[in-house]
Protein backbone atom coordinates (compact mmCIF):
# COMPACT_ATOMS: atom_id res chain seq x y z
CA UNK A 1 0.00 0.00 0.00
CA UNK A 2 1.33 3.26 -1.06
CA UNK A 3 0.44 5.99 1.68
CA UNK A 4 2.08 8.94 -0.03
CA UNK A 5 -1.50 10.30 -1.92
CA UNK A 6 -3.20 10.45 1.96
CA UNK A 7 -0.02 12.07 2.78
CA UNK A 8 -0.39 14.71 -0.07
CA UNK A 9 -4.21 14.77 0.59
CA UNK A 10 -3.83 16.08 3.95
CA UNK A 11 -0.41 18.47 3.92
CA UNK A 12 1.94 16.26 6.46
CA UNK A 13 4.56 13.94 5.50
CA UNK A 14 5.80 11.16 7.49
CA UNK A 15 9.76 10.36 8.60
CA UNK A 16 8.82 7.25 9.25
CA UNK A 17 6.48 5.41 6.65
CA UNK A 18 6.46 2.57 9.10
CA UNK A 19 4.46 4.51 11.62
CA UNK A 20 1.59 5.23 9.25
CA UNK A 21 1.62 2.09 7.69
CA UNK A 22 1.03 0.51 11.25
CA UNK A 23 -1.66 2.99 11.98
CA UNK A 24 -3.70 1.39 9.41
CA UNK A 25 -2.93 -1.92 10.08
CA UNK A 26 -6.22 -3.48 11.56
CA UNK A 27 -5.27 -6.67 13.81
CA UNK A 28 -7.33 -8.66 11.24
CA UNK A 29 -4.73 -8.18 8.47
CA UNK A 30 -1.97 -9.47 10.33
CA UNK A 31 -3.66 -13.08 10.95
CA UNK A 32 -3.62 -13.22 7.36
CA UNK A 33 -0.30 -11.90 7.01
CA UNK A 34 2.01 -13.30 9.21
CA UNK A 35 5.03 -13.36 7.89
CA UNK A 36 4.64 -9.42 6.66
CA UNK A 37 6.70 -8.61 10.30
CA UNK A 38 4.64 -5.65 11.64
CA UNK A 39 2.36 -4.01 14.49
CA UNK A 40 -1.32 -3.73 14.25
CA UNK A 41 -2.41 -0.54 15.38
CA UNK A 42 -3.98 -0.86 19.40
CA UNK A 43 -0.78 0.41 20.82
CA UNK A 44 -0.76 3.57 18.20
CA UNK A 45 -4.49 3.83 18.74
CA UNK A 46 -3.38 4.03 22.92
CA UNK A 47 -1.96 6.55 22.46
CA UNK A 48 -3.70 8.79 20.10
CA UNK A 49 -6.50 8.59 21.83
CA UNK A 50 -5.00 10.16 24.80
CA UNK A 51 -3.20 13.04 22.49
CA UNK A 52 -6.49 13.41 21.28
CA UNK A 53 -8.35 13.97 23.99
CA UNK A 54 -5.78 16.31 25.75
CA UNK A 55 -5.30 18.60 22.50
CA UNK A 56 -9.24 18.82 22.19
CA UNK A 57 -9.61 19.32 26.14
CA UNK A 58 -6.78 22.24 25.92
CA UNK A 59 -8.83 23.80 23.13
CA UNK A 60 -12.25 23.51 24.66
CA UNK A 61 -11.59 24.84 27.74
CA UNK A 62 -10.10 27.89 25.88
CA UNK A 63 -12.90 28.00 24.07
CA UNK A 64 -15.22 28.71 26.09
CA UNK A 65 -14.19 30.18 29.41
CA UNK A 66 -17.32 30.26 30.93
CA UNK A 67 -18.37 26.87 30.94
CA UNK A 68 -18.26 24.42 33.72
CA UNK A 69 -16.41 20.97 33.71
CA UNK A 70 -19.44 18.99 33.20
CA UNK A 71 -20.23 20.59 29.78
CA UNK A 72 -16.71 20.81 28.81
CA UNK A 73 -16.35 16.86 29.12
CA UNK A 74 -19.86 16.86 27.11
CA UNK A 75 -18.77 18.28 24.31
CA UNK A 76 -15.43 16.54 24.27
CA UNK A 77 -17.52 13.40 24.48
CA UNK A 78 -19.05 14.11 21.79
CA UNK A 79 -16.52 15.48 20.00
CA UNK A 80 -14.24 12.10 20.23
CA UNK A 81 -16.82 9.56 20.46
CA UNK A 82 -16.71 6.64 17.38
CA UNK A 83 -19.15 8.76 15.39
CA UNK A 84 -17.53 12.07 15.12
CA UNK A 85 -13.98 10.60 14.65
CA UNK A 86 -15.32 7.61 11.91
CA UNK A 87 -16.84 10.23 10.21
CA UNK A 88 -13.66 12.56 10.14
CA UNK A 89 -11.91 9.36 9.14
CA UNK A 90 -14.24 9.12 6.08
CA UNK A 91 -13.71 12.74 4.87
CA UNK A 92 -10.68 12.27 4.67
CA UNK A 93 -10.08 8.86 2.63
CA UNK A 94 -9.12 6.92 5.03
CA UNK A 95 -11.38 3.78 4.35
CA UNK A 96 -9.13 3.86 0.83
CA UNK A 97 -6.25 2.84 2.90
CA UNK A 98 -7.13 0.48 5.85
CA UNK A 99 -5.05 -2.63 5.82
CA UNK A 100 -7.93 -5.48 6.77
CA UNK A 101 -8.76 -8.87 6.40
CA UNK A 102 -10.97 -9.99 3.69
CA UNK A 103 -13.62 -10.43 6.21
CA UNK A 104 -13.52 -7.78 7.37
CA UNK A 105 -13.12 -5.87 4.45
CA UNK A 106 -16.77 -6.84 3.70
CA UNK A 107 -17.72 -5.37 7.23
CA UNK A 108 -20.04 -1.88 6.82
CA UNK A 109 -22.17 0.10 9.38
CA UNK A 110 -21.38 0.08 12.79
CA UNK A 111 -18.86 -2.06 12.42
CA UNK A 112 -17.09 -0.37 9.58
CA UNK A 113 -17.75 3.05 11.79
CA UNK A 114 -15.85 1.86 14.92
CA UNK A 115 -12.57 0.56 12.64
CA UNK A 116 -12.37 3.94 10.78
CA UNK A 117 -12.52 5.78 14.84
CA UNK A 118 -9.90 3.45 15.76
CA UNK A 119 -7.44 4.25 12.65
CA UNK A 120 -7.71 8.40 13.44
CA UNK A 121 -7.12 7.55 16.74
CA UNK A 122 -4.03 5.33 15.86
CA UNK A 123 -2.73 8.16 12.95
CA UNK A 124 -3.08 10.84 15.70
CA UNK A 125 -0.60 8.47 18.12
CA UNK A 126 1.39 8.01 14.75
CA UNK A 127 1.84 11.69 14.38
CA UNK A 128 2.45 12.49 17.38
CA UNK A 129 5.35 9.91 17.33
CA UNK A 130 6.57 10.89 14.33
CA UNK A 131 6.82 14.49 14.24
CA UNK A 132 5.49 15.65 17.97
CA UNK A 133 2.56 17.20 19.30
CA UNK A 134 2.35 20.97 17.59
CA UNK A 135 2.47 18.93 14.21
CA UNK A 136 -0.66 16.57 16.05
CA UNK A 137 -2.28 19.88 17.38
CA UNK A 138 -2.28 21.65 13.88
CA UNK A 139 -3.89 18.31 12.43
CA UNK A 140 -6.42 17.91 15.09
CA UNK A 141 -7.46 21.76 14.34
CA UNK A 142 -7.89 21.61 10.63
CA UNK A 143 -10.21 18.89 10.80
CA UNK A 144 -12.01 18.17 13.87
CA UNK A 145 -12.65 21.68 15.96
CA UNK A 146 -14.40 22.70 12.91
CA UNK A 147 -17.03 20.25 14.15
CA UNK A 148 -17.32 21.89 17.71
CA UNK A 149 -19.49 24.98 16.81
CA UNK A 150 -21.54 22.67 14.91
CA UNK A 151 -21.86 20.27 17.75
CA UNK A 152 -22.38 22.82 20.88
CA UNK A 153 -25.14 24.86 18.60
CA UNK A 154 -27.13 21.91 17.37
CA UNK A 155 -26.76 20.13 20.87
CA UNK A 156 -25.07 17.14 19.42
CA UNK A 157 -23.57 16.83 22.64
CA UNK A 158 -26.58 15.59 24.27
CA UNK A 159 -27.50 11.70 23.46
CA UNK A 160 -30.42 11.22 21.88
CA UNK A 161 -32.52 10.58 24.32
CA UNK A 162 -32.26 13.83 25.94
CA UNK A 163 -31.97 15.95 22.95
CA UNK A 164 -35.41 14.41 22.03
CA UNK A 165 -37.10 15.16 25.40
CA UNK A 166 -35.94 18.70 25.28
CA UNK A 167 -37.42 19.37 22.12
CA UNK A 168 -40.56 17.82 23.43
CA UNK A 169 -40.90 19.36 26.52
CA UNK A 170 -40.00 22.82 24.83
CA UNK A 171 -42.13 22.60 21.77
CA UNK A 172 -45.29 20.39 22.22
CA UNK A 173 -45.20 19.93 26.71
CA UNK A 174 -45.13 16.13 26.44
CA UNK A 175 -42.26 14.11 27.99
CA UNK A 176 -41.52 11.27 25.42
CA UNK A 177 -42.60 7.65 26.83
CA UNK A 178 -40.66 4.49 25.25
CA UNK A 179 -42.41 1.10 24.57
CA UNK A 180 -40.86 -2.25 23.66
CA UNK A 181 -43.11 -3.44 20.69
CA UNK A 182 -41.12 -6.32 18.98
CA UNK A 183 -38.06 -8.66 21.02
CA UNK A 184 -36.47 -11.32 18.91
CA UNK A 185 -33.73 -13.74 18.87
CA UNK A 186 -32.24 -15.91 21.54
CA UNK A 187 -30.87 -14.94 24.61
CA UNK A 188 -27.08 -14.44 22.97
CA UNK A 189 -28.48 -12.05 20.32
CA UNK A 190 -31.67 -10.64 20.91
CA UNK A 191 -32.95 -7.54 18.81
CA UNK A 192 -35.35 -5.13 20.37
CA UNK A 193 -37.54 -2.78 18.43
CA UNK A 194 -39.06 0.40 20.72
CA UNK A 195 -41.49 2.96 19.68
CA UNK A 196 -41.24 6.42 21.03
CA UNK A 197 -44.82 8.15 22.13
CA UNK A 198 -45.54 11.94 22.17
CA UNK A 199 -48.15 11.45 24.18
CA UNK A 200 -51.01 8.51 22.04
CA UNK A 201 -48.94 9.85 19.00
CA UNK A 202 -46.11 6.99 17.72
CA UNK A 203 -43.37 9.04 16.32
CA UNK A 204 -41.03 6.56 15.34
CA UNK A 205 -39.19 3.13 16.30
CA UNK A 206 -35.30 1.75 16.52
CA UNK A 207 -33.84 -1.17 16.71
CA UNK A 208 -31.34 -2.19 19.01
CA UNK A 209 -28.91 -5.24 20.77
CA UNK A 210 -30.86 -3.94 24.03
CA UNK A 211 -33.50 -1.85 24.83
CA UNK A 212 -31.24 0.77 25.40
CA UNK A 213 -29.81 1.19 22.65
CA UNK A 214 -33.34 0.73 20.79
CA UNK A 215 -34.42 3.53 22.59
CA UNK A 216 -31.39 5.94 21.36
CA UNK A 217 -31.93 4.54 18.19
CA UNK A 218 -36.08 5.86 18.26
CA UNK A 219 -35.30 9.13 19.90
CA UNK A 220 -32.71 9.35 16.51
CA UNK A 221 -35.74 8.70 14.46
CA UNK A 222 -37.55 10.37 16.22
CA UNK A 223 -35.78 14.06 15.79
CA UNK A 224 -35.72 13.42 12.54
CA UNK A 225 -39.62 12.43 12.13
CA UNK A 226 -40.02 15.91 13.34
CA UNK A 227 -37.43 17.54 12.06
CA UNK A 228 -35.81 18.64 15.36
CA UNK A 229 -32.65 17.87 14.84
Amino acid sequence: MDFSAFEKKIGITFKNKDLLRTAFTHRSYLNENRKVGMEHNERLEFLGDAVLELIVTEYLYAKYPEKDEGDLTSYRSALVNAVTLAGVAEGLGMNDFLLLSRGETKDTGRARQVILANTIEAFIGALYQDLGYEATKGFVSRYVFKLVDDIVSKKKWLDAKSHFQEKAQEIVGVTPSYETVKQEGPDHDKQFTVAVFLGKERVAEGDGKSKQEAEQQAAKAGLEAKKWE
